[in-house]
């Protein structure tokens, strides 16, 4: 690498974030992880780690079918093995035999059918992690082996693969006049493959058996406490018989820790009376987890002579895999966002989500919004062609702004600088062109020692725009429960929120920080003997969390200060609290927060639920999210013409965060959803031969890597509070993993004028002319 290539690889970003004049305390300062010192370092206690007193091991039996009826298990063979101490198959289930945390159709153990490929059939447990694999391979299952359908499309006409059937859930969207058009029309069909979320620190989990006849699990859980209900009702135990302690999360993209991993764990504590381990290879975090939906879309977008859009007609098609999970919640995001960004008159939308015998789908940042963004910024760029218009100009003609109208018929109440947003990136310079020259051969698509000639290297600059809701939506109840106690000069909040990188440990200290004036700030650890606070998705644990973080601590505040308000005759509001000084406003009181304390220990406890949303009618109408984030990425990519090899030179992106509490950790999730939406469009697909996983190992799947990452630009951050969330923030993560995909398929597409219709863009798809 040349010297000008380090120092690129050294200044990556570039973060248009305050400077020397940024807090060293409080909301609005870069505060590190709490963690990073323990990560840095190999302390962090991840699940992996863990260790009991006569540990057993576990592994599990999975299936080698898509789909097949299985006609009889032996277990014999393994249970004579030396070393054995169980195996647990459906029959040994003393409760629900199903689980989910939607819907509950997803087996423990197939009991009579496997519907995808690597579902698990048995477990055991062994005093050793071989013996337990070697016993795990001597169980004998026959099969008969069934037709899949692995085909979203055949689902329909196919037998029912589930007592449920296989549609999961179909949304139609009415909006509008059916017979309005535009004077030009384009159509397109567009397919997404599957993502992983492809965690680098494997499945693992510890359950221990307790005296009462429960089980405490030590798993890397997202959302404790609905993965211990899952648990007590497989396990046939009271929900307080079952404990959930989190363990250290190496970053969740999803759900984090598939209860179908949990739960022959704590079957098998308390069947041997021992605890149990269990930490999964990589084919088995592959196979038993829940992957993006791949999707196949139709659409066909009417628009005037002027480019203003008319109306948008749509199917969309997401393929669910074997059983439901999130499937409906990732259908209603896709039908509601499928205009994306923009004001459409009149929207006209089907949506099916559908069970095949492919590995199953579930949660992963941004789902439904990501595939649909791709399909519809490739139709802008369509219409932007067929009119002789800038990419951009186009879209700044028909952007979405606070007060429209989504076609769901909710009204955008929230701050929605979109045309800012895109304004931003479009006037970002653009980064220097490659020079032809052999010290300079590693900006080439192919990188250092690539094959390919710089004469076929073609520049492409595209644009792209995404949205994605915050919170739960369709009615889903969001609260969360915190504590905030303060003793000796310390402050301890206690709340289930799990962090799991998005930095609400850090988050939740710098609330208490800015709110009481206390440096020292520990957030306990998350277990579900605490009050629920739900999953970590949707950057729900920076708004309802941290939310109820702040008013547990503003009521300490008020503990704190009205002793001192009687004393001198004024009200609390009259005192601030700063540096660990309380003073009046005119300057009579001034002492600081340890003798205001005098000792004593001063807590409350609180909760943030923000206002209720409703589900999506028969017509696709309703007000179904509580708020939403909006993001805009330009890509530039330098694409071999002759290979397909891509590589992409820059990233900017503007977004709406409505406040940065954080910069150093804002930047840094915006990047990773970048890199994420990156390998999106270029590389990560796990794929399938009729329903098999190929290549179920981090050879197979190609995730970037800090080589692949471009320049990220974050040319602009709108800080325009959203009012109704506390400290008016925004989610930041999910939206450029939705938009960076649609942008740099547009830049391929500019750069070589090749119609780009699927994700990842495999290399003939950028050859020109067309491969025959």
């Amino acid at each position: 690498m040349t010297n000008d290539a380090a120092t690129t690889a050294t200044t990556r970003t570039a973060h248009p974030f305050p400077g020397p004049e940024e807090p060293l305390h409080g909301l609005g300062a870069s505060l590190p992880p709490a963690d990073a010192r323990a990560k840095t370092e190999g302390t962090f206690p991840y699940a992996s780690d863990l260790w009991a007193e006569g540990l057993l091991w576990a592994a599990i039996l999975r299936s080698p079918h898509p789909h097949a009826r299985i006609t009889s298990v032996d277990t014999s063979g393994a249970l004579e093995m030396p070393g054995v101490h169980a195996v647990i198959t459906h029959a040994d289930i003393p409760g629900d035999t199903s689980y989910g945390r939607r819907i509950a159709d997803r087996p423990v153990f197939a009991s009579d059918l496997v519907r995808h490929h690597g579902e698990a059939v048995a477990a055991v447990a062994a005093d050793h992690p071989d013996t337990a694999r070697l016993a795990a391979a001597a169980i004998v299952v026959e099969y008969e082996v069934l037709v899949p359908v692995t085909d979203p499309e055949q689902s329909f006409a196919a037998e029912p693969l589930h007592p449920d059937g296989n549609l999961i859930r179909h949304i139609p969207l009415r909006y509008g006049d059916p017979e309005a058009a535009g004077d030009i029309v384009v159509e397109g069909l567009y397919r997404i493959g599957r993502q992983d979320p492809a965690p680098i620190g494997a499945e693992a989990g510890l359950a221990v058996p307790r005296p009462d006849g429960g089980v405490d699990l030590y798993v890397a859980s997202t959302d404790p406490h609905t993965d211990r209900d899952l648990a007590a009702a497989c396990f046939g135990l009271e929900p307080e018989r079952v404990k959930i302690v989190v363990t250290g999360v190496p970053g969740a993209t999803g759900d984090r820790e598939e209860p179908g991993f949990q739960l022959p764990l704590g079957l098998l504590a308390l069947r041997t009376g021992c605890p149990v381990k269990l930490t999964a290879t990589r084919e088995e975090s592959f196979l038993g987890h829940a992957h993006r939906h791949p999707a196949l879309l139709r659409y066909r977008h009417h628009a005037d002579g002027d480019g203003r859009l008319v109306k948008v007609e749509a199917q969309l098609l997401l393929d669910g895999g074997a059983y439901a999970d999130s499937s409906s919640e990732s259908l209603a995001a896709a039908v509601a966002f499928a205009c994306g960004p923009y004001v459409v008159p009149h929207a006209f939308i089907e949506g099916w989500a559908v069970r095949t015998n492919n590995p199953p789908s579930g949660h992963m940042r941004g789902e439904g919004a990501m595939q649909v963004c791709a399909a519809y910024e490739a139709q802008m760029d369509k219409i932007a062609a067929k009119l002789g218009l800038d990419p951009a100009e186009l879209r700044l003609r028909n952007v979405l702004a606070t007060g429209d109208i989504l076609p769901t018929g909710q009204t955008v109440t929230c701050p929605a600088p979109v045309a800012e947003l895109l304004e931003a990136v479009r006037d970002h310079p653009l980064p220097a062109l490659p020079k032809d020259s052999p010290e300079d051969d590693w900006l080439l698509p192919g990188g250092p020692e690539g094959a390919g000639e710089p004469g076929a290297v073609r520049r492409g600059v595209g644009y792209a725009l995404g949205m994605v809701h915050m919170l739960g939506a369709e009615g889903a109840d969001e609260v969360s429960t915190a504590t905030v106690k303060v003793h000796d000069g310390m402050a301890t909040v206690i709340c289930a929120a799990v962090e799991t990188g998005q930095g609400f440990a850090t988050l939740a200290r710098q609330v208490v920080q800015e709110t009481l004036g206390i440096e020292e700030v520990h957030v306990a650890a998350v277990d579900t003997d605490q009050p629920p606070a739900g999953p970590a998705a949707h950057g729900r644990h920076t708004w309802v969390s941290a939310g109820a973080v702040e008013r547990a601590a503003k009521m300490v505040r008020t503990q704190l200060l009205q002793p001192l308000a009687h004393k001198f005759g004024m009200s609390t509001e009259l005192l601030q609290i700063t540096d660990g000084k309380i003073t009046s406003y005119d300057g009579v009181l001034s002492t600081t927060v340890m003798e205001a304390m005098d000792g004593k220990e001063l807590w409350a406890t609180a909760q943030c639920r923000p206002h209720p949303t409703e589900p999506l009618d028969e017509n696709g109408q309703g007000d179904a999210f509580v708020g939403m984030a909006f993001c805009a990425v330009r890509a530039v990519v330098d694409v071999d013409i002759e290979l397909g090899a891509i590589r992409v030179v820059e990233m900017a992106v503007a977004q709406d965060v409505g406040r940065i509490l954080n910069p150093a950790q804002l930047a840094a999730r915006i990047e990773a959803g970048v890199t994420l939406g990156v390998g999106t469009a270029l590389t990560e697909n796990l794929r399938t031969a009729r329903g098999i996983v190929r290549h179920p190992d981090l050879t197979g799947y190609a995730l970037p890597t800090a080589l692949d990452t471009p320049d990220i630009r974050i040319v602009k951050l709108v800080e325009e509070r959203d009012v109704v969330a506390p400290f008016g923030a925004k989610a930041a993560s999910a939206v450029p993993v939705v938009t960076s995909p649609a942008a740099v398929a547009a830049a391929v597409r500019a750069a070589t004028g090749r119609p780009v219709n699927r994700l990842p863009i495999r290399p003939q798809a950028a050859v020109s002319p067309p491969m025959v």
